[in-house]
């Protein structure tokens, strides 16, 4: 199985928050890469891989809607799974909205730090297996094609 490490793109106005989160996921020992901005993000996520997006949703500017709408548009991102933060007071009708915009989870803040950390290992789990099943695609594809070869 492969070890790659999979990059982890935090995304929060809030300094305090994305401490927060780093703090609760330094134990995966998985680099976390920040953003202070949806257009921030943006940037991240087009210049290295992520497997995971932590996406605060009240941001001045461009909101973790907007955001996840932008990340889901493009080819080499719209698999990335997205997990929305919000504060627990916030409209009911977010979460709705979230998964319409394709989140794959919604955490409310506070959170339980063992139960952010989990989920998140969870989808690490899932981005190492589907790189994995990559790999070994690639090597079923070479050896079909030298037998091909063959005949």
């Amino acid at each position: 199985m492969s070890t790659e490490r999979a990059g982890i793109l935090l995304v929060d106005d809030m300094e305090d928050n994305l401490t927060a989160l780093e703090a609760v996921l330094a134990s995966l020992n998985e680099p976390l890469i920040r953003a202070r901005s949806g257009e921030e993000a943006m940037k991240a996520v087009l210049r290295q891989p992520v497997a995971l997006v932590l996406l605060d949703i009240r941001m001045p500017g461009m909101d973790g809607f907007e955001t996840a709408a932008h990340i889901k548009r493009l080819d080499q991102t719209r698999d990335v799974p997205i997990i929305f933060l919000t504060g627990a007071d916030d409209d009911s009708g977010y979460a709705f909205r979230g998964y319409a915009t394709g989140a794959a989870d919604y955490v409310t803040k506070p959170f339980d730090p063992w139960v952010l950390r989990a989920k998140v290992g969870v989808f690490l789990d899932l981005y190492r297996k589907g790189r994995e099943v990559e790999r070994l695609r690639a090597e079923v594809q070479e050896l079909k094609r030298r037998v091909d070869e063959r005949t």
